[in-house]
């Protein structure tokens, strides 16, 4: 994370004015606000309303676009190339359209590219310019490729159209994510949420550099798939889980890191050719082949490191060092990346364990002598199925981001998050998929707090602690949809929605089984809270592999608490929930981390003083600390600062 940029608290987590107040000011609003003790977050009612192209019947499905698969380096002999089918919208010069915008200029030369017109009949006509590193033009079709086939890997995956975490730019009806393919010269990429923008740098090369790459050449990262990949989860990520920005626990950054890395090498096996080509280097075992499972290789070749930039493989096995051990989660340091690592190693171990389960007929029908290589028509068999199972596994984990907590994410939460979303769409689980889960979590020992054992049915989520009425003012029947489910007929709809919630939860009785707190509260001791925050709250409908049909609204609300420490300083504790609604207004689940709870209020205090390694805060004059930045940086350093180190920065 960048440690240049300081916003303050009030921009990571979004709230209203009534929750932005100073905590000398927090008593007056309070009384003046007791009888409905909540506000609802105006960017989310802002962003929340956006709504991507909506194509007519006369558009094409698709808009076919040639893009590198893994980087320029790699060798076209292992699908090097691709032709993407992105969805169709209309688009301006740039190109520009409803949700994403490429405006491709350089900071460091202050010079401003001329934009590519994907419209032109000859580039349509080609699917798109022809690949190349030294044409700004193919670079902006690049980006805007990658990222648009990546929203809409979220958007089928969640039931609904992710929104963006940042407000609108000044003249625009809903906030477009702006990209910049030639940001700046230096070895770095990243998301910047205070601007609402991914920065691809360029650079050149060593001296010393490996595979087809000339040293001192330039280096873009925009045409790295891995790094395009990995910035826009951050994006959409932010979008999904704003307060995921507070780090409030190691594990908090290196889920935003380790989650992006997964989705980018998942992204892998969506094109054939990739995958065709690593069953033709590793025979039948693709989970030890390095190009399939590696991350951003380029841009380790040119910088120094020994491979590529990260794996989930090393030559000690899928997850493993060169001792053989498995790296556990109780050894693990706080470097965001190096931490989320675990993440990524345990995920594909699982995909590997069910991989094996599910191709075993074909390779015993097959009978193969040792060391021989899979003929043409089990070569195809092996990749269909190494393909769909890897797009089921990364529908799996976007999908539970909508089961996590809204902020204080730990891995065990993350893993009940897991369970608890496949289960929901799947029960049936024949080739144990959450088994594999379990399993790879536990070699890792990552655990979830609470539960007594690591049996399925103890790992998901429970429904709320005590017996609630539907809110009947958000049942199916009485939501007003823009032909979607998953979309709200305007800002109002979404306002009432929230509203509905807010009145629903911050009652006595039930505020604090949403893990919030009204003003006054025994279990405060003294503590003000400021009034709840309604995040966000998002119809969806699912479709499960027996094509059922499953329709859900998912809400966040949380709370701040201003806890008075023994030395006179305050910290501000974050409380509330992530709900999950049936169709029928009913309350399925509640995600909570509780306003009142002494356990995170400690357990906070100590990261914030220093116990808990904690470089994510600064103070900000004797009484308060705030998060350090707003950027999700490819590296927290520069590269040449760390070449030497132990362990590298990875995206």
């Amino acid at each position: 994370m960048d440690t240049k940029a300081h916003p303050t608290l009030r921009d990571c987590v979004k709230p209203d004015v009534a929750s932005s107040l100073p905590c000398s000011k927090v008593g007056k609003v309070q009384r003046d606000l007791t009888s409905n003790y909540f506000v609802v977050d105006p960017v989310f009612v802002a962003t929340a309303s956006m709504q991507p192209y909506q194509r007519t019947y006369q558009d094409p499905i698709h808009r076919p676009l040639r893009i590198y698969t893994l980087d320029p380096a790699a060798s076209r002999l292992d699908g090097a190339v691709a032709t993407l089918k992105v969805p169709f919208e209309r688009l301006s010069s740039g190109p520009g359209g409803s949700i994403l915008e490429v405006v491709d200029w350089d900071e460091t030369t202050g010079q401003l590219s001329k934009p590519v017109n994907l419209d032109d009949p000859r580039i349509l006509i080609e699917s798109g310019r022809t690949p190349s590193p030294s044409d700004p033009m193919f670079r902006q079709q690049m980006v805007y490729a990658v990222c648009s086939s990546t929203y809409d890997v979220f958007r089928r995956a969640l039931g609904r159209d992710p929104c963006w975490g940042f407000h609108a730019k000044p003249g625009q009806a809903h906030p477009k994510l702006k990209i910049r393919p030639q940001a700046f010269y230096d070895r770095n990429a990243y998301y910047d949420s205070s601007a609402g923008e991914l920065k691809f740098g360029y650079f050149d090369a060593d001296d010393n550099v490996q595979g087809r790459n000339r040293p001192q050449g330039r280096v873009f990262t925009c045409l790295s798939h891995d790094i395009i990949v990995h910035e826009m989860t951050h994006a959409l990520l932010d979008g999904l889980r704003t307060r995921f920005r507070l780090p409030t626990h190691p594990d908090v950054a290196a889920f935003h890191e380790g989650f992006a890395d997964l989705v980018a090498m998942l992204m892998h096996f969506s094109y054939s050719d990739v995958v065709h080509a690593a069953i033709e280097r590793s025979g039948t075992k693709l989970e030890t082949d390095a190009l399939l499972l590696s991350l951003a290789a380029q841009f380790g070749h040119t910088t120094g490191s020994d491979g590529a930039l990260r794996s989930a493989i090393n030559p000690a096995g899928l997850g493993q060092h060169k001792e053989g051990g498995i790296r556990r989660y109780d050894e693990a340091g706080d470097e965001p990346h190096e931490r989320g690592s675990l993440l990524v190693t345990a995920i594909f171990e699982a995909f590997a364990t069910v991989l094996r389960r599910k191709t075993k007929r074909y390779l015993l029908l097959a009978r193969l002598a040792s060391g021989e290589a899979p003929g043409p028509e089990l070569t195809e068999i092996l990749a269909d199925q190494a393909s769909t199972l890897a797009t089921q596994f990364l529908s799996i984990c976007i999908r539970a981001i909508d089961y996590c907590p809204p902020f204080d994410l730990r891995f065990g939460e993350y893993l009940r998050a897991v369970i608890t979303a496949d289960f929901d769409l799947v029960q049936d689980d024949p080739f144990g998929y959450r088994e594999a889960i379990i399993d790879a979590f536990a070699r890792r020992r990552i655990y979830a707090d609470d539960v007594p054992d690591l049996a399925e049915d103890s790992l998901l989520w429970q429904p709320p602690d005590i017996k609630m009425e539907p809110i009947e003012a958000l049942h199916f029947k009485m939501l007003r949809r823009s032909g979607d489910p998953g979309r709200a007929a305007d800002e109002a709809e979404l306002r009432r929605q929230a509203e509905a919630l807010g009145l629903y939860v911050m009652r006595p009785g039930y505020a604090q089984a949403f893990g919030c707190a009204l003003p006054g509260d025994v279990q405060l001791k003294g503590d003000r809270v400021d009034p709840a925050v309604v995040g966000s709250i998002r119809s969806l409908r699912r479709v499960g592999p027996d094509r059922q049909v499953i329709f859900d609204s998912v809400a966040e609300i949380t709370q701040r608490r201003w806890c008075k420490q023994s030395s006179g300083r305050f910290i501000e504790v974050f409380g509330g929930s992530t709900v999950v609604l049936g169709p029928d207004g009913r309350v399925r689940y509640v995600i909570r981390k509780s306003v009142t709870d002494p356990r995170r209020i400690r357990a906070q205090a100590d990261y914030l003083d220093g116990k808990g390694n904690s470089k994510g805060w600064m103070k900000r004059g004797r009484l308060r600390h705030l998060p350090r930045s707003s950027k999700c940086q490819l590296f927290g350093q520069k590269v040449d600062d760390i070449q030497h180190a132990a362990t590298r920065r990875i995206i």
